[in-house]
């Protein structure tokens, strides 16, 4: 398919389809500057992905995208929360920058949704490990679990880790 051919499904797609989508954003979120922030993102990975030429159910497509992005920015408030609530508890003179808050928080979202990919048991071993700094063998008898089994769940979340730090 051309790109021109491209342009015109996903101009014609935006203009049919557009106002609907960012009043059903506004009904769920009852913010309209969310509401128009996330109905833009939702056509711009519908540009990305290349799919406006074959959809069949245009508005379930749309909704369906739209309500991943809704996730993500409800989860990306409860960790900038998170973070704002352990940042009020340390003293005033180790605040981080504007810059360097902004890169916190993206770098806790990149960690989440790494978190987020791997089975729970797979993450509670990751975590126990990696973040508590547990044995393998305090592990599995936090876990409830043979040290093959942390061994095994181990492996398998660096492997998620090294995939997604080549994506």
């Amino acid at each position: 398919m051309s790109t021109a051919s491209s342009n015109t499904d996903l101009h014609r797609l935006y203009c049919d389809h557009h106002g609907w989508l960012q009043g059903w954003l506004r009904q769920r979120l009852n913010n309209s500057a969310d509401a128009a922030d996330l109905a833009q993102d939702t056509f711009v990975r519908v540009l990305l992905a290349r799919t406006a030429d074959s959809l069949r159910e245009p508005r379930q497509y749309l909704a369906t995208v739209a309500r991943g992005l809704v996730i993500d920015l409800y989860r990306r408030r409860s960790l900038e929360q998170a973070y704002l609530e352990a940042l009020a508890l340390r003293p005033e003179q180790y605040a981080p920058s504007a810059e360097e808050r902004v890169l916190i928080l993206d770098s806790l979202e990149a960690i989440d949704r790494m978190l987020d990919g791997m089975g729970e048991r797979t993450r509670g071993i990751f975590l126990a490990v990696q973040l508590d700094g547990l044995s393998y063998e305090k592990a599995a008898s936090r876990m409830d679990v043979s040290v093959t089994t942390v061994r095994k769940h181990l492996a398998k979340a660096l492997l998620h880790c090294l995939l997604l730090e080549e994506v």
